[in-house]
């Protein structure tokens, strides 16, 4: 069937239209389906990421119920190398930080933890190896640890995580024999601590400890 002229002439207006503006539609159009591939893309990506991720904390769980640390050190050491972007990563240096002081690698230990500092994404364990880290810095001792978990506290508490800076702040200023300081950190972090029901008894009840030790009051 023929077309009339009123027809005949959009047509015209269309192919003119689409001769004029096709590169950049289809660029559009290119770029915007690249976009969707990629993300569905990483998607895939982070769910096989996290189950493989899964899998080999799980051969690092049976690792250590058979005891076997040098296997429990090798799972995590493949965690942070494979699987770096996943919680598995940061959980497995956490624990593997654990069994490494117990057994008195404390060198080994610190540096699962300075990994875990440096690379958890999750605010949890962020927290946790930040302050895991200030406590055996503070232990160790030496110069060079104490100016490394000075660095840590000036940093911004995690929000949440406030106490938890206060109390590493009152033993740094503690081991440097500072007692005046040490309480003032203690009982500011007594105030948030006593409040915050999110926190277990077991935290109250050491810093109260150590409140009492320096001569504080709890508030």
């Amino acid at each position: 069937m023929p077309l009339d002229l009123e027809e005949q002439e959009q047509l015209d207006q269309f192919k003119a239209f689409w001769q004029k503006y096709r590169n950049l539609i289809t660029g559009v159009l290119t770029a915007a389906l690249l976009i969707y591939a990629a993300y569905s893309g990483y998607q895939w990506w982070q769910n096989s990421q996290a189950a493989s991720a899964s899998q080999l904390y799980e051969t690092m769980v049976s690792a250590i119920a058979k005891g076997d640390k040098d296997q429990t050190f090798l799972a995590a050491d493949d965690l942070q190398k494979q699987y770096g972007r996943t919680p598995y990563a940061a959980m497995a240096s956490l624990v593997a930080s654990k069994i490494a002081a117990d057994t008195g690698e404390a060198s080994k230990s610190i540096d699962y933890l300075v990994w875990a500092a440096n690379h958890a994404s999750n605010n949890a364990y962020l927290a946790l190896a930040k302050m895991r880290l200030v406590t055996q810095l503070i232990e160790r001792g030496t110069e060079q640890d104490f100016a490394q978990a000075d660095g840590i506290l000036k940093e911004s508490a995690i929000n949440g995580y406030e106490p938890l800076w206060l109390e590493r702040r009152g033993d740094w200023y503690l081991a440097q024999k500072n007692v005046t300081q040490a309480r003032n950190s203690y009982e500011e972090a007594w105030k948030i601590l006593d409040q915050a029901h999110e926190f277990p008894e077991e935290a109250r009840r050491l810093l109260k400890v150590k409140l009492d030790a320096v001569g504080g009051v709890a508030q």
